[in-house]
């Protein structure tokens, strides 16, 4: 039985200096990026899926930290953007262990053409799938746990 609501795991990756590690794709919509994950298979933990997004897509074993950020993706909200499949999003701080790479794995996804390092700096000047660029810059600087984040949300200016 397939549930309605898809939950996927993934790894926000942030370094020492200041880069967070995505997932480059390039498809109909030019090159783009994503954040390590994807959904939860049936019968795996939350953890478990996130390790292993992780290990499929930058091929990097992670420790999973705090729960960051929850995002939800409604289709009947944001016109299906991103297609049919109503989905949430959990978003865990991760680290890769000392002495281990990421790399782009043996066999990656479809579309994927590459993973990167991207300094926060640099985040305004790339597209990223969904687009919570200020949402990474807010937990990086503040280290705190965000609010839900619903996609129809993105749009709308949040006052300090």
């Amino acid at each position: 039985m397939n549930s309605h609501i898809r939950v996927r795991a993934a790894a926000m990756i942030i370094n020492k200096n200041n880069e967070i590690l995505l997932v480059e794709y390039e498809d109909e919509n030019g090159v783009h990026y994503n954040i390590p994950g994807g959904g939860a298979e049936p019968g795996e933990t939350i953890f478990e899926a996130v390790r292993r997004e992780a290990m499929e897509e930058v091929s990097a074993t992670v420790e999973v930290g705090d729960l960051v950020l929850v995002y939800e993706y409604e289709p009947v909200e944001n016109q299906s953007k991103y297609g049919p499949q109503h989905s949430i999003c959990l978003m865990f701080e991760c680290t890769i262990p000392d002495g281990e790479t990421a790399q782009m794995p043996e066999y990656p996804g479809l579309n994927q053409t590459d993973i990167k390092w991207i300094h926060l700096a640099r985040l305004k000047d790339i597209t990223l799938y969904p687009d919570i660029k200020e949402q990474i810059l807010e937990f990086a600087w503040e280290k705190r746990s965000l609010p839900i984040i619903e996609e129809s949300q993105l749009n709308i200016k949040i006052e300090s």
